[in-house]
């Protein structure tokens, strides 16, 4: 049996959000990390990305298998199994993916600032 998913794997001030380099959609770079270390069903995934809709992760996955980069495997039985797991291909975005997190992680304040001087400007236009 393979260890469970961290609930908090991704806090409430996750810097995906800060990230400016996108990878995928919305939540892509979040479910590739989910399956770093190996196949994961669908339920599973939901425990770490709980802010997540099912049609959101869905969608997400779906994106993801159509590049390439995750693998749908149905398994049959009663009920059937399904689990998601990184292609080799979509093994390859966990390293450029580390570099932008550790970039985001030194620059943290920075986008910040830069964000909120941003939503300022925003604010005093209108």
């Amino acid at each position: 049996m393979r260890e469970p998913l961290p609930p908090d794997m991704f806090d409430e001030i996750c810097p995906s959000g800060l990230t400016p380099i996108r990878f995928g959609d919305k939540w892509a770079p979040l479910v590739i990390a989910c399956l770093e270390h190996g196949p994961r069903r669908f339920s599973e995934l939901r425990v770490p990305l709980r802010r997540v809709t099912p049609k959101g992760l869905t969608k997400s996955l779906r994106g993801l298998e159509r590049d390439g980069l995750v693998r749908r495997t149905s398994h049959p039985g009663a009920p059937p199994r399904v689990e998601y797991e990184l292609t080799a291909l979509g093994r390859s975005m966990l390293e450029p993916m580390k570099v932008v997190c550790a970039w985001v992680g030194e620059h943290w304040e920075e986008l910040l600032d830069a964000r909120e001087a941003y939503d300022d400007r925003l604010r005093e236009a209108r």
